[in-house]
């Protein structure tokens, strides 16, 4: 399908061809008829991706500090890898669509194919023939509403949640800042809700344009007459509320509001403008009530209303997004508003770089909404997209995921061990293609059946979300192929009966992820205590950091949180030390009143291995970021082995100390023994065995965090 895209790090902005993306649960299928640019949102992430490394930096402080914070704690190499990944890395633009819903997995059972449907979210309804929407985010259309005026949706809600802040009464006088697309649309529903409407802009085509359409009056922002025009209008009382919706690094917005309103009257921020609040004369002695309006409503940022597909109580939220863009299509429909003179241009997808043109300035002419046109295309609807024919090796890969972990550990070290990259594929097309283009393989796509249908790829490495691991497992073993595949192997018992189940009946081998045993300082602190003749003792302290629970990874139905998802990595360590297996775990959580942290971040693991040996895992989130992340203790006889974050460590005998160079946490190594077994016809190199014990191992913390006793660790394999 043709997807409109930005590359991250050039700033060329180009039409590509990408797969379309696959249908998840709770999402909705969508084939675009059209999607609308907001020009002040878009041009400011286009302008962003354009600038040099340093500017991109400069609008981007945030960033800037997690860099360092990784330098800190990673060191240069591995930090410099993953902001080449960062940076050299393909986005979608566009967050408002319409069109035909394909197919539907949407939990409701709501939307069906061949309904129209209006769609919202930036990276879902973007500029592309065929976007994947979350169920919340989609909203049907009317009969009598055109798909040209449906795909002003998104931008209409924006519009709608910053009046609703406002709270307007019938013959309240209103001022909207800035009659750009948004300020447009303002306007037009105060005037719907009976307000009388007062609109502010620079460029005088804008204000002539509203106050064809909507504003009662308009004027230039620099008319000299400008103060007195709104005392005029509002009989010398000021403004009930001023709606600013302008995008501009300047404070004149605020300071305009605040000398125009009346007492105890609102200010409305909907567009990104500077916010430094003048105390006198105006803020203070009128009493100003300062309101921030967030995009299109209630659910914008919460990632279970808006990815995990949870709606708010009816009753207790009225107004969530998906209600609001229900409410925009309604006025839409009832003609209370009026969409279609605001249409200047519509381009067709193949010349969207044109558009931007107008957009950035480039092209010199007048424009406000700018619509993209999509047409019916045969070929759209193809998972498969082959770029070159490269021969393939012995080895030849196919990636299922290939998100910034892969990129920067697993893929380099494919292609560094000398196997052929053949296939990837990725829920989004498009970031697919980033990967394809960027690693050479030779084909990318979004059904991981165009890699399992493949005789010529014999192994699978699999870095997806942790949720659908062991499905992708089965399904990879079943074609008979070999499989690499990111921790966890499962994310609860039934999937691991099913993944060990799946394992008896092929003979590949199947490796997890677990780096850490393959460090070098790992291998030679596990060689020096490998002849102790007595049980050892691992104390592993884990400063994690931390995440905040509607991160994925602590969803449990996606990332099964960080027992599942990370504890695992120091639970194989310990058995990789011990060289024995788990049978006994007992673990205690923090008890907090904070709903913001987790418990299962917190904890202390006690765990008892069948030779005698015992390990200890503190792991807690509640840590200052400063410290490094690990450390790890290994004594047996006499002898004592630590590790510095693994970046150097030390070994104790016989009274003298000797230093242990460290090259990273073994990614590379991994990756390195997995391949050459597979070459060699061998097995894993990590047991399979261990690597289900290790999984099991912790659930049973988890059951111990619940019950307060101890777990037996028993697994028959």
């Amino acid at each position: 399908m043709k997807q409109l895209i930005q590359n991250f790090k050039t700033g060329d902005l180009y039409v590509d061809e990408v797969p379309p993306p696959s249908l998840l649960d709770g999402y909705v299928l969508v084939e675009n008829k059209f999607s609308l640019i907001s020009a002040g949102t878009e041009r400011g992430t286009v302008k962003v991706a354009q600038a040099n490394v340093i500017g991109k930096a400069k609008q981007r402080p945030d960033l800037v500090a997690q860099v360092m914070q990784n330098l800190r704690k990673e060191g240069l190499q591995a930090t410099i890898s993953k902001v080449k990944t960062k940076l050299d890395s393909l986005k979608a633009l566009g967050y408002s669509t319409s069109g035909v819903v394909m197919a539907s997995m949407d939990r409701n059972s709501l939307f069906k194919p061949g309904d129209r449907v209006a769609c919202a979210g930036q990276d879902y309804a973007s500029h592309a023939e065929i976007v994947a929407v979350p169920q919340n985010l989609v909203v049907k259309i009317p009969d009598n509403v055109s798909f040209e005026e449906a795909a002003f949706t998104t931008l209409g809600s924006i519009a709608l949640q910053g009046v609703r802040q406002a709270a307007p009464e019938i013959g309240g006088k209103i001022c909207v800042i800035r009659l750009g697309l948004l300020g447009q649309l303002t306007c037009q529903i105060l005037r719907a809700n009976g307000c009388e409407v007062f609109g502010i802009d620079l460029n005088e085509s804008l204000v002539l344009l509203a106050k064809q359409l909507s504003a009662h009056s308009t004027l230039n922002r620099n008319d000299p007459n400008l103060i007195s025009a709104c005392e005029n209008f509002t009989g010398g009382n000021g403004f009930d509320s001023v709606i600013i919706t302008a995008a501009a690094p300047t404070n004149d917005p605020i300071e305009l509001s605040s000398e125009i309103l009346r007492k105890k009257g609102k200010v409305i921020v909907v567009g990104a403008v500077k916010m430094d609040i003048p105390r006198d004369p105006h803020f203070y002695r009128k009493e100003l009530d300062l309101r921030m309006s967030c995009s299109y409503g209630p659910g914008r940022y919460d990632v279970n209303y808006e990815e995990n597909g949870i709606d708010y109580p009816y009753a207790f939220v009225r107004w969530t997004e998906q209600r609001n863009m229900e409410a925009f299509l309604m006025l839409l429909s009832r003609k209370a508003i009026d969409v279609k003179p605001l249409i200047t241009h519509i381009f067709d997808v193949d010349n969207a770089v044109k558009a931007y043109d107008l957009v950035l300035g480039v092209t010199k002419e007048h424009f406000i909404g700018i619509l993209l046109k999509y047409s019916p295309n045969d070929k759209k609807t193809l998972t498969l997209h082959q770029v070159r024919n490269l021969p393939v090796g012995d080895i030849n890969i196919g990636f299922v995921g290939a998100g910034s972990f892969a990129q920067s550990y697993l893929i380099p070290a494919v292609k560094e061990w000398g196997a052929s990259l053949d296939g990837v594929v990725t829920a989004n097309g498009m970031s697919s293609k980033n990967v394809l283009d960027k690693f050479k393989f030779n084909f990318c796509s979004s059904d991981i059946y165009d890699l399992l249908n493949k005789e010529a790829i014999n192994t699978i490495f699999i870095a997806t979300p942790h949720n659908i691991h062991a499905e992708l497992v089965i399904k990879s073993l079943a074609a008979n192929k070999s499989v690499y595949v990111e921790k966890p192997l499962a994310i609860n018992e039934q999937q691991l009966t099913e993944v060990i189940k799946a394992k008896s009946e092929s003979d590949k081998p199947l490796m997890v992820g677990f780096n850490r045993r393959f460090a070098p300082v790992s291998v030679t602190i596990k060689n020096e205590l490998a002849n102790a003749g007595e049980p050892l003792v691992v104390n592993i302290r884990v400063n994690a950091g931390f995440i905040p629970k509607e991160h994925w990874t602590q969803q449990p139905d996606i990332g099964a949180g960080r027992i599942i998802g990370e504890v695992c990595h120091f639970i194989d360590l310990m058995q990789f030390f011990t060289g024995s297996e788990p049978v006994k775990v007992f673990a205690e959580s923090i008890s907090t009143d904070n709903e913001k942290i987790a418990p299962e971040d917190n904890i202390a693991v006690v765990v008892k291995f069948k030779d005698g040996s015992l390990g200890n895992l503190t792991y807690h989130a509640n840590g200052d970021k400063s410290l490094p992340k690990e450390r790890i203790e290994v004594s047996s006889a006499g002898s004592i082995g630590i590790i510095n974050d693994f970046k150097d460590g030390v070994f104790y005998k016989d009274g003298k100390a000797r230093k242990l160079k460290s090259s990273g946490k073994g990614h590379r190594e991994e990756v390195t023994a997995f391949l050459d077994a597979v070459k060699t016809g061998k097995d894993s190199p990590i047991n399979f065995r261990s690597i289900c014990l290790t999984t099991l191992t912790t659930y049973k913390i988890l059951d111990s965090l619940s019950t307060g006793l101890p777990q037996n660790i028993y697994l028959d394999v």
